[in-house]
């Protein structure tokens, strides 16, 4: 499973779904195409990133099925809809993004960077996980997770692992973090190998 396949895998059937980064406009063009969802918007902050998104959905014959609209995050977007998808941006960025009165109750996440403080986060602002998916990809992991709101209570495992239950995922968590230690010598590090070790004791 790529990540286009993973992200489209927790869109719920029928929905209204706001694609926000659509970069090329794959995830729009993949949901139409597999009958997903008809009804989706993709968004991008860049308008030379949406030319390449409408010379796409030319190639599919989808330019008038698949509107694009060019915003920062929510701040051109007029319309609510049932789910958003944010891929392919660090945490900082999302939170940026989620500032908004019009954020939908679900959404589908991808950071590349700094996960457990995306999870702490939106505990905070009451999201809970509903589904979590791990992939790997050019020897890259990508946590892919779906958001409901809802009361969360992540404990400091779920915060740094997920809930996943990758097991390739966990082992590789914890590899790197010895590795950090190892360089760094920070108890920040000692104590991420020690959540992970106890919780599989």
């Amino acid at each position: 499973m790529n990540r286009i396949e993973a992200l489209a895998s927790l869109v719920d059937k029928d929905a209204s779904l706001l694609d926000i980064g659509t970069d090329h406009a794959y995830l729009p063009i993949y949901l139409y195409k597999n009958n997903i969802t008809k009804n989706v918007v993709g968004s991008d902050i860049s308008s030379q990133v949406l030319k390449y998104a409408k010379n796409n959905l030319k190639k599919f014959a989808l330019e008038d099925k698949i509107k694009l609209i060019l915003s920062d995050g929510f701040k051109n977007i007029q319309e609510k809809y049932d789910i958003a998808v944010i891929s392919g941006v660090g945490t900082k960025t999302i939170e940026k993004i989620l500032d908004s009165d019009i954020v939908p109750n679900k959404l589908i996440i991808s950071s590349h960077k700094n996960v457990p403080d995306l999870r702490e986060f939106m505990q905070k602002i009451n999201y809970k996980i509903k589904k979590e998916i791990v992939i790997i990809e050019k020897n890259i992991y990508y946590n892919i997770i779906k958001y409901e709101k809802g009361k969360d209570n992540l404990n400091k495992y779920d915060l740094l692992v997920g809930l996943s239950n990758d097991e390739d995922y966990k082992k590789y968590l914890l590899s790197k973090f010895k590795e950090l230690y190892e360089k760094s010598k920070s108890t920040k590090y000692l104590e991420y190998i020690n959540i992970i070790e106890r919780k599989q004791d």
